[in-house]
């Protein structure tokens, strides 16, 4: 509760700060704006212009019986509506235009900085939380953009000029109409207060439903394994609960407030009928002057109720805003060095030297990691879980930078090679194979244009894959579900493999590649496993020893500590670590 309340005085703080960031979007469509706010002036001086119009045709034509200077006035009148309507119309549509093309805009820019973000902000930062900034948060923007600052600034601009035909057609009636405002200017702070908190406790809950729901429906399957539906459900009824609390508050400000504000209105309107019987004799008030003044107390309470209303989507949005540029201002990135340069090809070898790592800063996972992999090699990487093999394979391909010590590509330092440059000529498959919505033949090429249709087919006829993907009613082009699922989980691999030789890369890892796989793939990949290796450079974590039998070198890590390096031959003749691990896995 602490944390909240000092984020609320932060947010009081910032209001215009933050608006004034939001504006800077609206720049490329500045011409928009100036017609927008072109039209807002001018819609709100035809506006108080009617009622006015009204009088003067009571008092002038309809009192002296002049019927055809009535017409006149009539016609005027409905020249006006029309104008008005044309008016609102164009002004509305304007805001409308721009507001989604800003929106447009501010998603881009959110998803193209998520997507720069390092792997240490994407390990501590719930998924559901960065969708629930691209989508809910930035859609509570759109009444902003769309209907928020210039219509704000038309209400203004009505009020004034509501205020000032009042005190030109009678001081007197219009000083009457403006005594109740102090109890309406108390009764808006109040209500703005309250709705603004709760309106930010809704943002706050509704991420964390995305967040939960993100996290639960990952985990679908562990969740049914366990029967812990009842848990489940009981913690999002918890969630869904607070929701409900707080929109149920929020619905019981707006039930008070808005009658307030009737009643306000009719009070005005009360004085207004009552003065007048006292003065309708006297030639002070008239017939036209009343009528007037009953439309202006309408008419000047509208956009007072209004400009609440819009001062709360404002407040709303800026809670929104907050979090959007809260995330947009994070500079969590790996970046390139400025003097970071591409490299042509990959030509003799990759070394670690003295590499010393740590995820959270504290607590090492590697220590002092010295190896060499010379160009055309296979090294496997074999160790009990948690003893640094992962975070290998995350430094080589720079997820990650680490804090001491060198890792060198034909003697550079990686952290001298632009990351794109780098990634490039490196295949990485994984234990955990991530399959996109769309077709087979695209989660091997990955939208690459340069791999062809028949490129994407031999990887496939290569790796024994085409067997299973031909037979599917589209082959190819069949698409695939959300994570795989039409697939089984030997076949997801074999696709993460054809991903990989299609990529045709200098460099692949294997991290972990077939623990997943049954013994009937993993046969299958064996055969074509030459293929996939070929004469490249290749890094291979596996727990089954058996994979890596033909490496050419095999290092041994136990606690992030490199033990022994050797062939599979050498390291189990020195009957050491990696001799237990043999004998443990296959007697």
């Amino acid at each position: 509760m602490a944390e909240q309340t000092q984020s609320d005085k932060e947010f009081k703080d910032i209001d215009f700060r933050l608006l004034k960031r939001l504006i800077k979007f609206l720049k490329p469509y500045k011409k928009f704006v100036v017609y927008a706010l072109l039209l807002a002036i001018f819609g709100s001086a035809l506006g108080p212009l009617r009622p006015y119009l009204t009088k003067i045709a009571i008092d002038n034509y309809i009192a002296s019986s002049d019927w055809n200077g009535l017409l006149w006035i009539i016609i005027l009148i409905f020249g006006l509506l029309i104008i008005h309507s044309a008016a609102q119309f164009f002004l509305s549509y304007i805001m409308q235009f721009s507001g989604q093309n800003v929106l447009n805009d501010i998603r881009i820019k959110l998803h193209k900085h998520i997507l720069a973000l390092s792997n240490r902000f994407h390990d501590t930062n719930p998924v559901g939380r960065l969708v629930t900034r691209v989508t809910n948060d930035i859609e509570a923007l759109n009444e902003l953009f769309s209907s928020g600052v210039v219509m704000i600034i038309a209400d203004f601009l009505l009020i004034m000029w509501i205020i000032g035909f009042m005190l030109f057609t009678n001081v007197t009636l219009a000083l009457l109409t403006l005594a109740v405002m102090p109890v309406l200017i108390m009764a808006s702070i109040a209500f703005r207060s309250k709705v603004r908190e709760t309106f930010r406790a809704i943002r706050g809950d509704v991420a964390k439903m995305n967040s939960f729901l993100n996290e639960f429906i990952s985990g679908i399957v562990t969740v049914k394994i366990f029967a812990q539906e009842k848990y489940q459900n009981e913690k999002f009824d918890g969630i869904n609960t607070s929701i409900r609390d707080l929109w149920n508050r929020t619905i019981f400000y707006y039930a008070l407030f808005f009658p307030i504000v009737e009643f306000l209105s009719t009070l005005t309107l009360g004085i207004i009928l009552w003065y007048a019987a006292k003065n309708i004799l006297s030639t002070e008030i008239t017939v036209g002057v009343i009528i007037a003044f009953t439309q202006y107390a309408e008419m000047f309470f509208r956009p007072i109720r209004d400009l609440t209303e819009k001062y709360t989507t404002l407040q709303s949005s800026m809670a929104s805003a907050e979090r959007i540029f809260g995330l947009l201002d994070t500079n969590e990135f790996l970046e390139d060095l400025p003097e970071a340069r591409s490299i042509d090809e990959f030509k003799e070898s990759i070394e670690f030297k003295n590499v010393c790592f740590s995820y959270d800063g504290d607590k090492q996972v590697l220590k002092n990691i010295s190896f060499k992999i010379n160009k055309g090699e296979t090294v496997a990487i074999v160790g009990a879980t948690g003893s640094g093999k992962t975070s290998i394979v995350n430094l080589l391909c720079r997820f990650y930078d680490y804090q001491t010590g060198e890792i060198l590509i034909d003697g550079k330092d990686i952290r001298t090679i632009k990351q794109e440059s780098l990634r490039s000529r490196i295949a990485l498959v994984m234990q955990e194979v991530f399959l996109f919505s769309g077709s087979i033949g695209f989660n091997i090429t990955l939208g690459e244009e340069s791999i062809t249709k028949e490129e994407t087919r031999l990887a496939a006829l290569a790796l024994g894959a085409a067997e299973f993907i031909e037979k599917l009613p589209d082959a190819y082009d069949s698409v695939i579900e959300p994570r795989g699922t039409n697939l089984s989980s030997g076949q997801r691999q074999l696709i993460s493999f054809c991903r990989a030789f299609a990529s045709n890369p200098e460099i692949l890892i294997l991290d972990e590649a077939t623990s997943n796989i049954d013994s009937e793939t993993e046969k299958l990949i064996e055969i074509s496993l030459g293929k996939l290796l070929g004469e490249r450079t290749s890094l291979v974590i596996a727990h089954r020893l058996s994979t890596i039998k033909r490496a050419d070198k095999i290092l041994v890590l136990h606690h992030g500590e490199l033990r022994e390096t050797g062939t599979h031959e050498e390291l189990l003749n020195n009957d050491g670590l990696y001799a237990k691990l043999y004998r443990l896995q296959f007697n």
